[in-house]
């Protein structure tokens, strides 16, 4: 009998270009962990912190250049979940810290990663099923209360009518 070999998915990196925007970040580029799934097809297995559009889980369609570089040319299929991104305030009562974040929102059990130390942005992916009204309602409070500024980078339809 012959063992059947388990083939582990080819993950690869889905470069985004886009326009900086006045005041925030300067890059113009975002690299974002994906799954191979065809010669020019991968989903996305990370949150976006720059790129608007795309969320966590989306199978987008790619070009690979001379050099080798996959670029995202379009999304093939979205996968209801929502990209949301807050920044905490560094003078407010959370302080700049990623950590209090993802506590305050620890009851909704979303995905997250922090940008990095020195600007401690958290990109969330909220999944399809999640709690989009808690959610909103939670955002909204938390930037009323002064400690985080917040944008949605990828909202669904079942987000925005929540």
């Amino acid at each position: 009998m012959m063992a059947v070999m388990e083939s582990t998915p080819e993950k690869i990196k889905v470069w985004f270009r886009f326009v900086p925007r006045e005041g925030w970040l300067p890059q113009d580029t975002e690299g974002l962990w994906a799954t191979k799934l065809s010669a020019d097809t991968a989903r996305v297995q990370n949150v976006p912190f720059l790129q608007d559009g795309v969320a966590e889980g989306d199978v987008v369609r790619f070009r690979t250049d001379s050099e080798g570089l996959h670029w995202a040319v379009g999304r093939v299929s979205a996968s209801g979940a929502c990209t949301i991104r807050v920044l905490p305030v560094r003078t407010g009562p959370l302080g700049p810290s990623p950590q209090a974040v993802h506590q305050r929102f620890s009851g909704f059990a979303l995905g997250g990663e922090v940008f990095s130390d020195d600007f401690p942005m958290v990109a969330l992916t909220a999944p399809a099923d999640a709690d989009f009204a808690g959610i909103k309602a939670l955002l909204a409070h938390g930037q009323e209360e002064g400690w985080w500024h917040y944008e949605v980078g990828c909202g669904t339809d079942e987000w925005w009518s929540a």
